[in-house]
Order: structure tokens, then C-alpha cells, then sequence
């Protein structure tokens, strides 16, 4: 059991879900193995599946995500040494932070955008699942993060991607899109790092406050009848259901299909169609909810 959690988060869990779920969410808090996205812009599953067989790492696949692969013997150190590592042909990402774009569901030549991409694992993600054939803008407002996003993008071989250096909430509403993406900063209380100095009820109303105003600035720059995903790591409603429920008179939810994520443990959820990925031996708290605008 993780001794590190705040009691008032504790108390914040217990009041929103009950007690059993509450034990369930705390032994959930565990220390994963090392998951990894295969990059098919550059190489392919067989690729990397017989080279890891020749180097010994065995492996789990993902049902929901064919480019997913589960790392059982080797950890983010020895991964980070191999040449496939350092040339993008792998891109070290958890299970949870998978969901949002395979939710999201982007297509060539959709113009789209990542409102907090730094470091850019989900950006990466999307110019994959559109074969770098997409208008991909990726919205990254501190200039060392912007500068990770970049390095990153060039060494997947990511070329369809425009970063811009902005706070997403101050973009244009000129700017128009297809699909947006907005994986909102968060508490994090969904993953394990919580730790009772810097976990604060303040940092808990600050990124609301910021989810708000994200959302609020994403919606208006998404075309009428198109569709976004709003994602967050956090399995708190202050910061899911409460943020959305402010915007339903802008938005419908578009139910999400649960038997695609059939073995994965879910948290009951305010609002139907939205999902919260309980947190376990393979997946960080994560909550991920579909929207169309009217």
C-alpha cells in the first residue's frame, strides 16, 4: 500500500467512489513495467518483436494496440541503450497515455491539434497513425519542453507536424480544426508519483481552473460537428466529469466503445460513454472522454 498518499485525498477518493474501490485504487499504485509504442513511420511490429527476441527482452502484446508492446526483463535504463531506442524506432510510452489518440481516431490529411504536446510521445503517436500525412499543429507554451517536443519529432521522423511555442488558451480563434487533442495538465492522481509534499488541494484547483479554460478555448476552435478528446491522469471528477459537465450545452459526448478496452479495469464514471482507467499493475489512472461539437 502506498503510504505517500495524502489523507485528504484519501478522504477525496473514498467520498467519490467508496471504500472497496478506494483500497482497489490505492494497491493500484504500484510500479509498472516498462511499456514502449513501436514508431511505423520508421520501422514495423516484426522488426522489433525479432530484435528484442534476439536480444533476450521478452515481451507481452497489447490487444487494444497492435504497435504496444509489455516489457517483462529489462527496464527504461537498458531500453534507453538500445539503437532502436536512439534512432525513434521505439518511443518509451505508458499503456494509459496510449488511449486518448487511439480514442481520438486521426486520419490523413485531418488538420489537428495537440493543445499540450511536450514531450510529444502522443503527438508522435498521431503522425503514426496518419502515415506523417496529416496537418499536425502541437501546442507547447515553455520553451525547454517546446525544444524536447522538437527533438523528439525529428527523431521519430515525424515531418507533418508545426510546433508552436503558446499557451494553448491564447490561440487564435481563427485557427480551425478537424480533431483536437487535449491531454490537460493535471494533479497526476491517477499515477504513482503522488507524494504528500507537492500533492495539494491548491495544485488540484489550479488544474481545473486550467482544464476549464482549455477546454473552453478548444471547443471554440474546433469545427461545428467535428470531434476532440479530452484526457487527463488524473481519476479525480474535480478534474473529468465537473470540467465537461460546464460545457454540455456546447458539446455532446460520444460514447466510447468499453469492449475495446475489455481486460483493462475500469472506475464508474459521472457521465456515460466517458472512461476512467483504474489504476493497476499495468495502467496509470486515466480518464478519457470523446466530444462533438453541436
Amino acid at each position: 500500500m502506498n503510504e505517500k498518499i495524502p489523507e485528504f485525498l484519501k478522504e477525496m477518493l473514498l467520498n467519490q467512489y467508496g471504500e472497496e474501490i478506494l483500497n482497489q485504487i490505492i494497491n493500484g499504485y504500484v510500479n509498472r513495467p516498462v511499456t514502449l509504442r513501436i514508431n511505423t513511420i520508421k520501422t514495423n511490429k516484426d522488426y522489433v518483436k525479432n530484435k528484442l527476441i534476439e536480444l533476450g527482452i521478452n515481451f507481452k502484446e497489447v490487444i487494444w494496440n497492435e504497435d504496444a508492446l509489455i516489457i517483462e526483463n529489462a527496464n527504461e535504463v537498458d531500453l534507453k541503450k538500445l539503437d532502436m531506442y536512439k534512432n525513434g524506432e521505439i518511443y518509451l510510452q505508458s499503456l494509459s497515455s496510449m488511449l486518448p489518440v487511439i480514442v481520438l481516431n486521426p486520419k490523413k490529411d485531418e488538420n489537428i491539434l495537440d493543445m499540450a504536446a511536450a514531450p510529444g510521445g502522443k503527438t508522435t503517436q498521431i503522425a503514426a497513425l496518419c502515415d506523417n500525412n496529416a496537418m499536425i499543429t502541437a501546442c507547447e507554451k515553455n520553451k525547454i519542453r517546446s525544444e524536447r517536443l522538437k527533438y523528439n519529432l525529428k527523431r521519430q521522423g515525424v515531418g507533418c507536424v508545426n510546433v508552436l511555442v503558446e499557451d494553448a488558451r491564447k490561440l487564435s480563434e481563427y485557427f480551425s480544426f478537424d480533431k483536437i487533442l487535449l491531454d490537460a495538465p493535471c494533479s497526476g492522481s491517477g499515477t504513482e508519483n503522488i507524494n504528500e509534499k507537492q500533492f495539494t488541494k491548491e495544485l488540484i484547483e489550479r488544474s481545473q481552473k486550467t482544464q476549464i479554460e482549455l477546454l473552453k478555448k478548444a471547443i471554440q476552435i474546433l469545427k461545428p460537428g467535428k470531434e476532440m478528446v479530452y484526457s487527463t491522469c488524473s481519476i479525480l471528477g474535480e478534474e473529468n466529469e465537473e470540467v465537461i459537465k460546464k460545457f454540455l450545452n456546447e458539446v455532446e459526448v460520444v460514447p466510447i466503445d468499453k469492449n475495446i478496452f475489455e481486460n483493462i479495469s475500469l472506475l464508474p464514471t459521472k457521465i456515460e460513454g466517458t472512461i476512467c482507467i483504474a489504476p493497476s499493475d499495468l495502467y496509470e489512472g486515466f480518464f478519457v472522454a470523446k466530444l462533438k461539437k453541436k
